[in-house]
């Protein structure tokens, strides 16, 4: 094909760029790589680890705050992100039985101001320590409530570990000698939003249709599509997984697989003795030392476990420096409450009795925003892709 040129001269046809091409000589920027999952677990990790160091509701109620608003401006547009609503959910859920059963079954903290008394039924004597009615104080209130929200800020920093995180390459990074396992819980974690999302899609479907989507009827007529869904999807599943061999390993020798054995128990014993030892007064002097050769010992297992393992790895996710201050980010603010605990525990657990209200300590406070940082140095989350505006051919 054969076109004229501005003077006038015929030439050959140049090529139109496709819409949305940058054109020639313009530097295409390259998509910068999404964070290791492992990153976001070990910092919500950590993040749960300072929840679970104080009873403070001013702190915990700042671990939220920073753990939601990581979520808020790093959550990718994907629908197993949906989870950290359902978590959120559950964390109130244990918020209101914790306040409900101190209502009803008491406290064993005693208080002087009395909120109101409900009708006392009274109980054998095997029952002793245990009383149904009552008198209602604010300091057990107080006390049911910080030691509930501290459970509650756990649950949400491990909900921000499931939305942030990508079950799939979470997978993909775990050890040879954990790859079944990790198969089973990514199937277990990945059953939930698929179920969710079926019964949405079922749910509006009915009410484009006019039909009840709500009440006895509208349940079977929505749940019996979605059990057969569920079951064609675990049959896929199962079809899948057979044709990409799961399940086959290496043949190792013996002693390699006795050696294993050894190594990986011995490591998760030394692991829950270390732990034991640094949660104890007693045992300082003995715990990191024996929780540093327990997971020296259950890594040299897991890296012998691995051997057994036929799989590769396609694209594997590196270990890069985000990665790096993303899991100190929340390990410094892990090792500075653990601090603050043993130089100021006053203030990391305030007393209820007698009833004061709770103060922020500073530099508590100030390391518990060092877990913005994965707000600041990751990527941003891709922008959710508009069906309707998709070219066509």
């Amino acid at each position: 094909m054969r076109e004229t040129d501005r003077s006038g001269r015929p030439g050959l046809a140049r090529p139109r760029p496709e819409r949305g091409t940058p054109p020639a000589g313009v530097p295409v920027p390259r998509p910068r790589r999404a964070l290791h999952p492992g990153a976001w677990w070990l910092w919500a990790l950590a993040l749960g680890s300072a929840a679970t160091r104080t009873t403070n509701p001013l702190l915990l109620a700042l671990l939220i705050t920073v753990s939601g608003y990581v979520v808020a401006v790093r959550r990718p547009h994907t629908p197993w992100a949906r989870s950290y609503g359902a978590f959120v959910k559950l964390a109130a859920a244990v918020l209101v039985l914790r306040l409900a059963f101190a209502i009803v079954l008491g406290s064993p903290i005693p208080g002087t101001h009395i909120l109101f008394t409900l009708p006392e039924v009274p109980l054998p004597h095997w029952a002793q320590g245990i009383r149904l009615g009552g008198r209602v104080t604010a300091e057990g209130l107080a006390f049911a409530l910080y030691d509930a929200l501290r459970l509650a800020a756990l649950l949400i920093c491990v909900g921000a570990a499931n939305a942030l995180a990508s079950p799939s390459r979470l997978l993909k990074s775990l050890p040879g000698a954990l790859y079944e396992l990790g198969v089973a819980v990514v199937v277990a974690l990945t059953f939930a939003p698929h179920l969710i999302a079926d019964v949405r899609r079922l749910r509006a479907a009915r009410r484009l249709r006019g039909r009840p989507d709500k009440g006895v009827r509208g349940l079977v007529q929505v749940g019996l599509p979605v059990l057969e869904g569920a079951l064609e999807r675990s049959v896929s599943l199962a079809a899948a997984m057979d044709a990409r061999g799961y399940g086959r390993t290496a043949e190792v020798p013996t002693a390699v697989r006795r050696t294993t054995a050894a190594l990986t128990l011995g490591g998760l014993l030394g692991v829950c003795a270390g732990t034991y030892g640094l949660l104890t007064a007693a045992g300082g002097s003995y715990g990191l030392p024996v929780l540093l050769a327990g997971l020296a010992s259950a890594l040299a297992g897991l890296w012998l476990g691995g051997r057994r393992s036929v799989r590769t790895r396609y694209r594997p996710d590196p270990w890069d420096a985000r990665a790096w201050l993303v899991s100190a980010s929340g390990a410094a603010v892990a090792a500075l409450l653990i601090l603050a605990g043993s130089l100021d525990p006053g203030s990391l657990d305030p007393g209820v009795v007698p009833l004061e209200p709770p103060t922020l300590p500073l530099w508590p406070a100030a390391a518990v925003l060092l877990g913005l940082l994965p707000a600041f140095v990751t990527p941003a989350p891709e922008a959710a892709r508009d069906p309707r505006k998709e070219p066509t051919t």
